[in-house]
């Protein structure tokens, strides 16, 4: 298979991008990178592997700039390019560190929306207590959403975890305000129903203060409310580290006790790090579009890969595109 990668996207672009691009090719010998970007800085870390090639350009889509006019009026920036080999079938998905709303832009207007699916929904993987880790449905590709959007979200997450993830039954949670069925306004009333009736390991309505705990292996909601989530939860864990770092160097006995339980923090760290878990699916697209942390190093960009490679090679894209189908279907004959 092969993979286009934006190696001008994020903080730490273009060195951290190769170098995580390198340790894939030498990791999985059936995939082949094509890096997009401005091949004179890419060249300054990358120095050569068979499997990977540079296609040039030096334009760039930058943070700052407005997402849909960026990918209309800048159509060689690396991003678009990235999108574009997917479009036309040279690059099997693509990656990218770089601007989230740009990256959502492409996917749209460049790789296209699978048919039966109204929305695309932005799905990263966050850690849990236990390490098993949930998909977190929509963070932002739409800020409202309706009843029916939900339940595409539910199944787009069903396929994937239970294909890429691994898990035999996925279950499935709808984030609402409390956990008896009748809770919430009437987006989450409707969903709540849709997804009782279908065929989803449906488990309820789900409270955001139960989510790390693993209540739940897909968790739907609409785009305002998860992208809250999502900071707030990476803005907790970096405040409970900074606390936790700023009482543990405050004497020298709490310093001694730092150095003891030292290789316990460093564990407990890499459990609750985004790292580990890979980037963000945008779902619903007819190829994968992956968008990988703005400050991404050489190891997260090495597991979006790892991430990306799994989903090319079980075909979540198809068996999304099936299940939607079958929805749509089984909605006709009801």
């Amino acid at each position: 298979m092969r993979l286009a990668i934006d190696a001008m996207g994020g903080d730490h672009a273009p060195k951290e991008i190769v170098l995580g691009a390198v340790k894939a090719a030498d990791t999985y010998k059936d995939i082949e990178i094509l890096l997009v970007g401005d091949e004179a800085k890419i060249r300054e870390t990358f120095t050569g592997h068979d499997r990977i090639s540079i296609l040039h350009t030096d334009e760039v889509i930058l943070a700052t700039d407005e997402p849909v006019r960026a990918v209309r009026r800048k159509k060689n920036a690396s991003m678009v390019l990235a999108a574009r080999q997917v479009s036309e079938g040279a690059a099997d998905a693509c990656i990218s560190a770089g601007n989230t709303g740009a990256l959502m832009a492409s996917g749209l207007f460049v790789v296209g929306r699978i048919d039966g699916i109204d929305r695309p929904a932005l799905a990263p993987t966050l850690p849990t207590i236990g390490g098993e880790g949930f998909l977190l449905l929509d963070v932002g590709a739409n800020v409202d959403a309706k009843p029916e959007h939900l339940f595409q979200y539910a199944l787009m997450g069903s396929v994937y975890s239970n294909k890429v993830r691994g898990i035999a039954n996925p279950r499935v949670g709808l984030l609402n305000i409390g956990t008896e069925e009748k809770k919430g306004n009437d987006l989450t009333k409707e969903a709540f129903t849709l997804l009782k009736e279908s065929n989803l390991n449906f488990v309820g309505n789900v409270e955001a203060r139960d989510l790390l705990n693993g209540v739940a292996d897909v968790v739907v909601t609409d785009g305002f409310t998860g992208n809250m989530v999502l900071k707030t939860v990476e803005g907790t864990a970096m405040s409970v580290f900074k606390m936790l770092k700023g009482a543990l160097t405050s004497s020298l006995k709490s310093k001694l006790a730092a150095a003891v339980l030292k290789p316990d923090l460093k564990v407990l760290k890499n459990q609750m790090d985004y790292s580990e878990y890979g980037g963000a699916a945008l779902f619903g697209l007819k190829a994968p579009v992956i968008k990988a942390h703005g400050s991404s190093n050489a190891q997260a960009l090495f597991s979006a890969i790892r991430q990306t490679r799994e989903m090319v090679a079980n075909d979540v894209t198809g068996l999304i595109k099936q299940s939607a189908e079958r929805a749509k279907l089984a909605d006709k004959e009801s």
